[in-house]
């Protein structure tokens, strides 16, 4: 059911003449592990190729683009008909030509109807009102580093014309494989104002990766941040044929080859050039086409290159940014830390263009902050809004939890009382939508002894609005930091969406809900089933252009009228909630044909059984369900790779329950009775809830190491690659099923090997 708007309208830009291209007590360490973690655009898909004629000159005022080309509006109907055939849908909503145009899903009123911008105009708007409050900030040894929008956008301006001189084309990539700084920034915009691609590498990649993703963009520069990351480069440099230059922004050269160059060597050849040549490609931007490629993680084959339009990224951020009630610098600057990837959506959105759109301070992490310095930055900088994936939050509260069961009796008893009067008193205030009445004393008297001391440690005593996207978090989770007064908003969306599509807000959320529309765009529920579960489908102006040079996938994506496909399975409630209820390509049909989603069931055995890391259902044309398990495990600050010793979380948990173990080895396979048997305990209270026999957990395992990027079972995103698994455990796999006749009872996971 599609959820009332102003009736899209689609407006068209003229082709000009330039461009062809080519066709709580110390948390120091609360933050360790953290990687980002996103939504479902790897499974969404492909786009129309296609021509777009008239050449004609665009201004720079975007007033004027909108009034300009009467003939080019097209105005439909929010009831978009079904018969639509592929021959007679618009294939100028989309496409999958790099040097492409699209038409834009204008509305005729509110969010839709705001003025298309570029990444340059939006950032020269900035300029003009912020220019002299911090932009970007970062630490160099004990000292904090800033500069402020002017700065900043000169900044910009400067790479862009050294971009250009190196030989940066239309249309081409600039690679950037680095962990966030004011260099990532920089390369990124200079990027596009020079008329290029903004193309953000994970730094997880492997040379093979790195080389897919340099290939399928035509990268004329790639920007490394230091000497491992330029070594995968060069390992793969003599196969990118469009390669021109290298730049390296961290860290002395510790060699010197031809076209490789440092950050000041770099920013030093466009000093001095004329601004005319840049300012000519900016001047024949126009918002409908693209400047950022995001790749998809690809778990289920080659990532997809994601074309973002500057309408995509500018539109999306004013939306974002007057939906959740940001501040503009001019009243109360925001200020946010920059520590997620920055090659996905999420941290671009939120570091880059959300807080440039209302002038806010974005503060970079130290490169160290997966290994529990982001914890110390965020007591220095004190962000007023923080946007972390789960495994983040997962984290904070599994450290929380050790460092508060070694208080004193006394502190245990107040913070028992705390939270619970914690998770009441929001729980209350969230059923009635953020307004109370009366604030309980109590729960003023908690906030004193408790909360604003919690919220110290973490350093996120200003922060008003915490956010958590990208994957499934556990109700578990949302419940331990409601109870400190600590509300975790969910917001959903994917890289074809250019980032959110649905925010929770604090006068508007529920647990385990992902929030509502963002005004502007609408959600529609293909082919619901009873309970009113169908396909989440997106409409509106952050919806993609289509994947680079992949017009069969993109096609795949977004069907004849233009809706995007997520991929992902979910409902509404009465209150136009939305919620997710699994995901398409996950679905598992046992050999009876039950449909079964396994990510409720993972996300339960998880919640039930706290050792449990990461759960995996097994299950597709089976006779019934099994489960693979890992237990929670220190991981290697440098590799990423899981170690066989426990968290101290998972020790603490152990002897709670009587058990010694200290390694993951002393458990797998069954090998510790009382755990097992702890575990067999939380897997039958799974199963109590199943909804049907079919949907209870026959047979698990504990497998003797975690899933993690470097053994291959996660990708990027640290999304589950199923596939993957299920050829790495095959043998387990196999083994739940040697057995003929179908268990009755689930009681019976594999024995010791």
């Amino acid at each position: 059911m599609s959820t009332a708007m102003d009736p899209p309208r689609d407006v068209s830009y003229p082709q000009s003449s330039c461009g062809t291209g080519d066709s709580v007590a110390s948390l120091d360490d609360v933050a360790v592990d953290f990687i980002a973690n996103e939504s479902s655009e790897e499974e969404s898909a492909g786009e129309r190729e296609e021509e777009i004629g008239a050449n004609t000159e665009l201004t720079n005022n975007p007033t004027d683009i909108l009034t300009e080309q009467p003939t080019h509006t097209e105005t439909v109907s929010a009831q978009r008909p079904d018969s639509l055939s592929l021959a007679m849908a618009e294939p100028e909503r989309w496409t999958s030509r790099g040097d492409g145009e699209v038409k834009l899903r204008m509305g005729e009123s509110g969010f839709a109807a705001e003025p298309p911008l570029t990444v340059d105009q939006m950032f020269k708007t900035a300029v003009e009102r912020f220019g002299s409050y911090t932009a970007l900030g970062w630490k160099e040894g004990e000292q904090t580093k800033t500069i402020n929008y002017q700065e900043y956008y000169q900044a910009c301006r400067t790479a862009a014309k050294s971009f250009l001189k190196l030989g940066l084309e239309r249309y081409h990539g600039v690679g950037i494989l680095g962990f966030n700084s004011a260099e990532w920034f920089i390369s990124d915009i200079a990027a596009i104002m020079a008329g290029g691609f903004a193309v953000g590498i994970y730094t997880t990649n492997s040379p093979e990766a790195c080389q897919y993703l340099a290939e399928n963009c035509k990268a004329n520069i790639i920007v490394v941040e230091n000497h491992k990351q330029l070594q995968k480069i060069l390992q793969v440099q003599d196969k990118l044929p469009h390669l021109k230059a290298i730049i390296q922004y961290k860290d002395a050269l510790k060699e010197k080859r031809p076209n490789l160059y440092t950050w000041a060597e770099f920013m030093e050849l466009g000093r001095d050039e004329s601004n005319t040549q840049l300012d000519d490609i900016i001047a024949t931007q126009k918002p409908n086409q693209c400047c950022t490629l995001i790749y998809t993680s690809g778990t289920t084959g080659q990532p997809k290159g994601v074309m973002l339009s500057h309408d995509n990224l500018t539109w999306t951020a004013f939306a974002v940014g007057r939906h959740v009630q940001l501040t503009e610098a001019t009243k109360s600057q925001e200020i946010v830390v920059s520590y997620l990837p920055l090659s996905h959506i999420a941290a671009q959105m939120v570091d880059i263009w959300v807080t440039m759109k209302v002038g806010g301070a974005t503060y970079f992490a130290q490169p160290d902050a997966l290994k529990g310095s982001l914890v110390n930055t965020m007591r220095e900088v004190r962000p007023t809004a923080f946007m972390g994936v789960p495994r983040v939050w997962e984290k904070m509260q599994e450290k929380m939890k050790s460092v508060g069961a070694k208080s004193s009796t006394v502190r245990r008893k107040v913070a028992v009382w705390a939270k619970g009067v914690g998770l009441k008193t929001n729980l209350s205030k969230m059923n009635q939508n953020g307004a109370m009445a009366r604030t309980p004393v109590n729960y003023r008297l908690a906030k004193k002894l408790v909360f604003r001391k919690v919220r110290k440690a973490l350093g996120l005593d200003r922060c008003t609005k915490c956010y958590t996207g990208a994957a499934p978090i556990t109700k578990d989770t949302l419940e331990f930091f409601l109870s400190l007064d600590i509300p975790v908003y969910e917001l959903y969306g994917m890289s074809e969406s250019t980032g959110p599509h649905t925010i929770s807000l604090p006068d508007a959320f529920r647990l385990t809900s992902v929030g509502k529309l963002i005004p502007g765009c609408e959600t529609k529920i293909h082919s619901p089933d009873q309970e009113g579960n169908g396909e989440i489908c997106f409409w509106g102006r952050h919806v993609f252009m289509g994947y680079l040079n992949q017009a069969d996938k993109t096609e795949d994506a977004l069907d004849t009228e233009g809706w995007l496909h997520s991929g992902d399975l979910g409902k509404h409630d009465d209150n136009g909630f939305l919620f997710i209820t699994g995901r398409i390509k996950e679905l598992i049909i046992t050999a009876g044909g039950e449909n079964i989603p396994p990510v409720p069931i993972e996300d339960a055995v998880k919640e039930a059984v706290s050792l449990v890391s990461n759960a995996m259902l097994i299950g597709d044309k089976r006779k019934f369900l099994a489960m693979l398990l890992t237990i929670k495990c220190q991981v290697n600050g440098d590799t990423g790779a899981p170690e066989d010793e426990l968290t101290p979380e998972a020790v603490e948990l152990c002897r709670k329950l009587g058990s010694n173990a200290m390694r993951v080895s002393e458990i797998a396979g069954g090998r510790d009775r009382v755990i097992h048997a702890a575990i067999q305990e939380g897997i039958n209270r799974v199963n109590e809830n199943a909804t049907s026999n079919a949907q209870r957990i026959q047979k698990w395992i504990i497998l003797d190491q975690d899933f993690s990027i470097t053994g291959g079972e996660l990708g990027p995103t640290m999304k589950l690659k199923r596939p993957v698994v299920m050829k790495m455990y095959k043998e387990q796999v196999e083994h739940f099923y040697k057995e003929v006749v179908t268990p009755s009872t689930p009681d019976n996971s594999l024995p010791p090997k």
